[in-house]
């Protein structure tokens, strides 16, 4: 056993190198190798998550401009179809006062004509006695003539 414990120590004592060795070539390949891998793929992660996550800013930016768009396209129509009703009644409205403006006219010209007409029949009448007295008189003149004496 103590051949066996011996052949131990001395399977240990030569291993020594081995684990120095191989301690010397992890710290080596951490500081040659991994670190820096780790920090290049860790900015290429980095620039492409920045890449996606800037082209998502874009798209949501994109989104909003044409929402933007769109809201003021909707306005510019609801202006137009405002401006195209106001013309509209501006012109109902103009039409409606042409309208009362001849009724009016025509109105006053219907009771101008009729005071016109009222007067010439009350001239009619007023002038019908005096007529009808000299119808009369040149009636019983030409009836009273002796024939043939009158042309």
């Amino acid at each position: 056993m103590d051949q066996t414990l011996h052949q131990l120590g001395e399977l240990l004592l030569g291993s020594v190198p081995t684990v120095i060795l191989l301690t010397v070539l992890y710290a080596l390949y951490t500081a040659i190798v991994h670190k820096p891998l780790r920090r290049v793929l860790d900015e290429r992660r980095s620039k492409t998550e920045g890449a996606v996550e800037k082209s998502r800013a874009d798209i949501a930016a994109a989104e909003a401009r044409t929402a933007e768009y769109e809201q003021k396209l909707r306005e510019a129509r609801a202006a137009v179809f405002r401006a195209q009703e106001a013309r509209r009644q501006q012109l109902l409205q103009d039409r409606t006062n042409a309208l009362n403006e001849a009724r009016s006219k025509a109105q006053a010209q219907v009771q101008s004509a009729k005071k016109d007409i009222e007067s010439d029949r009350a001239a009619a009448e007023a002038g019908l006695p005096g007529e009808a007295s000299a119808l009369a008189q040149e009636i019983v003149r030409r009836v009273l003539q002796p024939a043939g004496a009158g042309q």
